[in-house]
């Protein structure tokens, strides 16, 4: 079989759709020997996978890079790299800092961050989307969150645009990335003990609480609320800041869903967006078993990619799902995971889009990219853009 899969690609990268295809018709379970990975391409699979950590562990992190693979893991990525019990109680910690009533109340922020960026770029006819607005609003809205002083977010910004930088053709994360992960991690520790003496409404604060109530089994070391943080920036700031490129493309390409989402279904464009071109379009688990599937056998120990992207365009859930339809019924999409893992960001990532999106509609009666001037993310995970030039007609 002359079926190639790597994440790496560039062909990939660009238009992974076709190839998805290829996959779940010719090979659910594929195997990458050189990238060391065994991929799961059906929806049923990638579902049946979330719903089971036991034999589907995130004992080594998510993420393929060898950086951030392997048993320290956990460093970086929290509770997202560890299993039951210990992930029970961090993730049991940080969703103080999620509950429904903290994240509602943070709806007039974000508006007005919003719309404080939104009137600087509709001063001018044309604008990079990315760059002017869709990077800048998520990350305000987690120096918010987590309790940034103002004097400090142009630094802290720098940092968090170098903790996602990945280099063309790298398999693994720059040196430049690592040292501004490192200045973060410092910075973070520095407010952590900031707050320890003063607590804030903020993120950070409310995790001091939850820390300081925990039962003595349950307590949780420096370096683990450290973690936690640098978890939140990560997470928050990238999925929300391509979850509103690829929803600003995808209505460009298709001007008769674009006219429905103009004409009030913001809640619909989020939504099919996240089904039909996710801003996470992997995970990584380890099997802990052999795994039997299609004839196939994953030995226990390996790598197992679930491929998100490929799940969505799966037509045994979702019909005729290569087509962007604001109408569709989107309850079965797994952009945000599912089950014990499922995203603790996911309310607040939803919320910063609709805002966002629906700002965006009452400004602009209409829109045009420029297709040759725009620049893709380099992810192995990622889909997205790093820079999308935009004339806007306002209205």
């Amino acid at each position: 079989m002359d079926l190639e899969f790597s994440p790496y690609d560039d062909r990939v990268q660009v238009d992974p759709y076709p190839i998805y295809a290829r996959l779940r018709n010719d090979a659910p379970v594929f195997h990458n020997a050189d990238d060391d990975f065994w991929a799961l391409s059906r929806h049923a699979d990638v579902f049946s996978a979330f719903r089971d950590p036991g034999r589907y562990s995130n004992r080594n992190g998510t993420l393929l890079e060898k950086r951030n693979w392997g048993p320290d893991a956990s460093r970086y990525l929290s509770f997202l790299a560890m299993d039951p019990p210990r992930h029970s109680v961090l993730r049991a910690m940080a969703a103080t800092g999620f509950t429904p009533a903290r994240v509602a109340a943070l709806e007039p922020r974000i508006r007005d961050i919003a719309s404080r960026h939104l009137d600087a770029i509709m001063q001018r006819d044309d604008f990079d989307f990315m760059t002017d607005f869709a990077v800048l609003l998520p990350r305000d809205v987690i120096c918010e969150l987590i309790g940034v002083p103002e004097d400090d977010r142009t630094e802290i910004r720098h940092l968090i645009d170098l903790t996602v930088h990945r280099e063309e053709g790298s398999r693994d994360i720059p040196q430049e990335t690592v040292e501004g992960v490192l200045k973060l991690v410092a910075y973070y520790s520095d407010l952590i003990d900031d707050r320890r003496r003063r607590r804030q409404d903020d993120f950070i604060s409310a995790l001091l609480d939850a820390v300081a109530t925990a039962e003595s089994d349950n307590r949780v070391t420096n370096d683990e609320l450290i973690s936690m943080v640098f978890l939140l920036t990560g997470a928050g700031n990238e999925t929300t800041t391509h979850l509103l490129g690829n929803a600003w493309h995808a209505a460009w390409r298709h001007p008769d869903q674009k006219a429905v989402a103009f004409g009030g279904r913001i809640s619909e464009w989020a939504e099919e967006t996240l089904r039909y071109d996710p801003p996470a379009q992997s995970v990584v688990r380890t099997a802990t078993t052999d795994l039997h599937l299609h004839g196939q056998t994953i030995p226990a120990d390996e790598r197992v990619l679930l491929i998100i992207g490929a799940a969505h365009h799966d037509p045994d859930a979702f019909h005729q799902p290569d087509q962007f339809r604001l109408d569709r019924d989107t309850s079965r999409t797994l952009a945000f995971g599912y089950g014990a893992h499922f995203c603790l960001g996911a309310p607040l990532a939803r919320l910063e889009a609709r805002i966002a999106l629906s700002l965006l509609a009452s400004l602009i009666s209409d829109y045009d990219i420029d297709p040759g001037n725009t620049e893709r993310v380099r992810s192995a995970h990622v889909r997205g853009f790093l820079s999308m030039p935009t004339s806007v007609r306002p209205r």
